[in-house]
């Protein structure tokens, strides 16, 4: 990055040499400090202090010194000015952040606890103080660069040769308290509570200060900044005295705020610049901004950040749920696989090269870290089930749970990840265990069904789960409004995930009813309308609103809305047309594409079905149109498809289920005419498809004309496809639209061309299925969230959500329960209206017993498992806070870790350490 100062910066005076000796005198870049390089206009220490300081201001600095600490009546005698004139300036100085103040002795030269200034060095220091004072920010947004600058220009080359403990740079990264609770051999200064104690009664909240930092420039995390930072002493009265935005709270408080870091996956440190009788702060980090932690993560170094405290994880409790990696700030864990190789080896992962290791250079750093820290799993690959759910659920987590008993905590974890589980219990395509290494054995995992009985909880109010809201802001809510358009699954997953983040989002749907397709679309018999109100009764809890019958372009318009004060839009409204065949007499009566169908249906349960019926189309939405339509009369029902068996998209336990039901299907025919008498459908002429798809595998039909079938019929039902009703929802915006009127959108921020509107679900993917427009939900409320919080990067140190899978074909299963897959069973007699259950709306299928869901659970080979890379831990003991499994701890590995020393003795650990290392790495050439 360019050492340039920003360009709106004006300054075209002769340079101010007061200022130009001052950022000698604080700066820790060597070169500029012995004077060795000359500091001009365009190094962030001068225009950072010309934009704060005075010419005056900047003299009583350079008289007072770098950290040391004065009295009114030193400064006055140093600086020979008037008590008025003093007094002003160190009041501006203080409130600037040049200077800091405090009463302590510590150093054994301030018996009387006299108020004393010093000049602190710029980071820790004037660097956090000017980012600290929000008017002052707004005044001068280039301090948030300058902050920036000297957090990293300093460090380039003597990171590296940073010893343990960081050798009084800096922060330090201090553990999560729970997690060494039993520790014996932990000291007092790895503990929060220590320094609460020592600091009894002197705590304040503040915004942090690397938060504020990156808003300038807009890389912003979208965290409320506000009292994430807590002063301890005298600074606690600093930052409430000056402007720092600063506010007084009792130990209780603080370690509610700290708890709420936790909650966030956030990092404490403290300042490490004092020694260890000596702090000024114990932050909350998000690594996303964070400045100290960017240092060891940036140049590979952790010796910069890290505690004495290292994870581990205990392979055999370990389920690969992935939490512990989601959180983990500095990209040490990632999930891998727990099974062997096929010739009896374990996988080997690789680890971060250190400096201790290997001569460092440029070449070593990684400035792409907040992204790479995101990635999930190894090359190598993990748990089938969890890559293969686009939602990416912890299947491997909540079979275990299952199997102890823990049916809550299981409900619990599935929703980190999917809000209805209930629903796609009962109409998942069930990737997972399509995927499902036990496949490999004999039969996959029943995953659905266990998921489906543990989503059953939330169908009766008393044991329903309403997820706790994890808030990235102390005060636990935003106020800035979001407009959801749509209440199907992906609107619906957008909201969940909006409100357990602590805002309040309204749904705008057109219907009466939530659900979208999952409600209008699929038949009851597979899932009944009592369980989507359930489920979105779960949603509203939250604190989602749902509007009903508002139409987004006709009744209101995204304009209106926007007055109303809604600063972001997810558009999620499905794909809710059907498609024609491009045929005549499409228009005829009788005829009536799948969509149009199974919505009346779905609203009726009923439909007035005389004659036979012809379904036309292979997937599983004309199986459901052909099973509705033999409920709902008594008729011959055929379907006719252009695929052959083996590869019509229906999956095969919808076309067992079929079949069983009298439908008659009839693969590898296209149509040809539509017949018609007096204006109805009369019959339908089919001709041999010989091929379906080109050698590219595109849609290219190919048919023999002169083989045909001719099939009578009084009803024909279209579902060759589903399109995208706009309307003029669109109206006036610059949102684009792609193959299929799809809107085009970033693929991984779902935002339009128009800003403030972001889309997901069939309008982003085409038709698609309910669980990938819960996945979609997701990241669209990250993406939200991000955008509605000002100067937020809506792309760096996101997850991903991306997974390797493990190679099945290289692997050895040991042993394994043997026990086959149990099978689902089906309500017998007839239903409570008395009819026979083919002929049923209601769901037929049973949930599985306990026994069975023991059973089932205990054929999982649990695949994966978290792995650390121990060069790359920084020991704050997040993990510990996620896993919940027991799974994964910390233990004091590195107790040189936990020497702190003041910044002034820095060179004395520095330089024999950097000369033991060298030592080290030539020798270790050698060999």
């Amino acid at each position: 990055m360019s050492l340039n100062r920003p360009d709106y910066i004006r300054d075209d005076g002769p340079i101010r040499e007061p200022i130009v000796r001052l950022a000698k005198m604080i700066t820790d870049r060597v070169p500029q400090h012995l004077g060795l390089t000359k500091i001009t206009k365009e190094d962030p220490e001068y225009w950072a202090l010309a934009a704060i300081a005075t010419d005056q201001e900047a003299r009583i600095a350079l008289e007072m010194g770098l950290r040391k600490p004065r009295t009114f009546a030193e400064i006055k005698r140093l600086s020979g000015l008037d008590d008025k004139t003093l007094e002003d300036c160190l009041s501006h100085m203080s409130y600037t952040g040049l200077l800091e103040y405090h009463w302590e002795n510590l150093d054994g030269k301030n018996p009387g606890h006299e108020k004393r200034w010093q000049v602190p060095m710029f980071v820790p220091g004037v660097g956090e103080f000017t980012n600290m004072n929000a008017d002052l920010l707004e005044e001068h947004p280039e301090l948030g660069r300058f902050f920036e600058r000297m957090t990293f220009l300093p460090l380039e080359k003597v990171t590296p040769m940073v010893p343990p403990g960081g050798a009084g740079i800096g922060m330090h990264v201090i553990p999560v308290e729970k997690a060494i609770a039993m520790e014996d051999h932990s000291v007092s200064i790895e503990h929060i509570s220590h320094w609460l104690d020592k600091y009894e009664g002197k705590y304040a909240a503040s915004p942090c200060s690397c938060r504020m930092s990156r808003k300038t420039y807009d890389e912003g995390c979208a965290d409320d900044p506000a009292d994430w930072c807590i002063a301890v002493g005298d600074m606690a009265d600093y930052v409430v005295e000056t402007n720092k935005g600063g506010r007084y709270i009792t130990k209780e408080e603080a370690l509610e705020i700290f708890q709420k870091g936790e909650d966030n996956g956030f990092v404490h440190q403290i300042t490490n610049i004092d020694g260890e009788d000596k702090i000024f702060a114990i932050c909350n980090c998000n690594v996303n901004v964070c400045y100290a932690l960017r240092t060891s993560q940036l140049f590979n170094t952790p010796n910069m950040s890290r505690s004495a405290y290292v994870a581990h994880v205990d392979k055999e409790k370990c389920v690969a749920c992935g939490r512990c990696v989601e959180y983990c700030p500095a990209g040490a864990l990632k999930l891998g696989q727990k099974l062997c190789r096929a010739d009896g080896t374990e996988v080997s992962y690789p680890r971060q090269v250190l400096p201790s290791e290997h001569k460092w250079g440029k070449e070593m750093w990684n400035e792409n870290y907040r992204d790479d820290n995101r990635v999930n799993s190894h090359e190598s690959g993990t748990a089938p089930c969890k890559t293969a759910c686009p939602a990416h659920i912890a299947v491997q987590g909540y079979l275990k749970m299952a199997a102890q008993g823990r049916y809550q905590e299981a409900l619990a974890l599935i929703k980190k990840n999917n809000p209805l589980p209930a629903i796609c219990g009962r109409i998942c395509n069930r990737r997972c265990e399509s995927e499902c290494t036990r496949g490999r054995v004999d039969d996959p995992v029943a995953i659905d069904e266990v998921k489906k009985f543990l989503a059953d909880l939330d169908l009766k109010e008393e044991t329903r789960y309403i997820p706790k809201k994890v808030v990235p802001a102390t005060k636990g809510h935003f106020d800035e409004k979001i407009a959801i358009v749509g209440a199907g699954p992906a609107g619906l997953s957008c909201a969940f995930y909006l409100a357990q983040m602590g805002y309040a989002p309204t749904i705008f749907e057109k219907n009466a009813m939530p659900g979208g397709m999952l409600t209008y679309g699929i038949p009851s018999y597979k899932l009944e309308k009592e369980v989507i109100l359930a489920e979105v009764e779960i949603i509203k809890a939250m604190g989602v609103e749902i509007q009903y019958g508002v139409e987004v372009g006709k009744d209101i318009s995204l304009d209106d809305l926007r007055a109303q004060g809604y600063r972001g839009f997810y558009l999620a409204i499905g794909c809710q047309g059907g498609r024609g065949l491009g045929l005549d007499h499409e228009d005829a009566e009788g005829v009536m594409t799948a969509v149009d169908f199974l919505r009346e249906v779905g609203e009726k349960k009923a439909f007035d079905i005389r004659g036979d019926v012809v379904v036309i189309g292979g997937g599983n939405v004309a199986i459901d149109v052909a099973r509705s339509a033999g409920r709902c009369g008594e008729a011959k029902i055929s379907m006719f498809c252009l695929e052959s068996r083996e590869i019509m998209p229906a999956s095969a336990e919808e076309i067992k289920e079929a079949e069983e039901e009298d439908v008659q299907i009839n693969p590898g025919w296209g149509p040809k005419e539509i017949l018609t008498e007096d204006g109805r459908v009369s019959g339908v002429v089919f001709k041999r498809c010989i091929r379906v798809f080109d050698d590219q595998h595109r849609f290219a039909p190919e048919y023999d004309e002169d083989d045909t079938v001719t099939v009578s019929c009084r009803h024909l039902f279209l579902s060759v496809g589903q399109s995208i009703l706009w309307g003029d929802l669109l109206a006036g915006s610059k949102v684009e639209l792609g193959r299929g009127q799809g809107a085009v959108a970033d693929p991984v921020t779902y935002q339009t061309a128009q800003p403030d509107i972001f889309v997901g679900g069939d309008v982003y993917t085409g038709p698609s299925f309910a669980i990938d427009a819960i996945a979609a939900g997701k990241k669209a409320a990250t993406s939200l969230h991000r955008f509605v919080q000002p100067h937020s990067t809506l792309t760096i140190g996101r997850n991903r959500w991306e997974f390797n899978m493990l190679d099945k074909d290289d692997i050895r299963i040991d042993d394994y329960d043997h026990a086959g897959r149990q099978e689902v069973h089906y309500q017998a007699g007839r239903d409570p209206e008395g009819r026979d259950w083919k002929k049923s709306f209601r769901e037929s299928k049973l949930t599985f017993t306990e026994d069975q869901v023991r059973a089932e659970t205990a054929r999982c080979l649990s695949c994966g498992a978290s792995i650390v890379d121990p060069n790359r831990c920084v020991g704050c003991g997040i993990c510990t806070t996620k896993c919940e499994f027991d799974a994964i701890t910390i233990h004091r590995d590195r107790p040189e870790c936990s020497e702190m020393h003041v910044a002034e003795d820095k060179m004395k650990y520095i330089l024999p350490y950097a000369a033991k290392q060298a030592i080290h790495i030539k020798f270790g050439k050698k060999k």
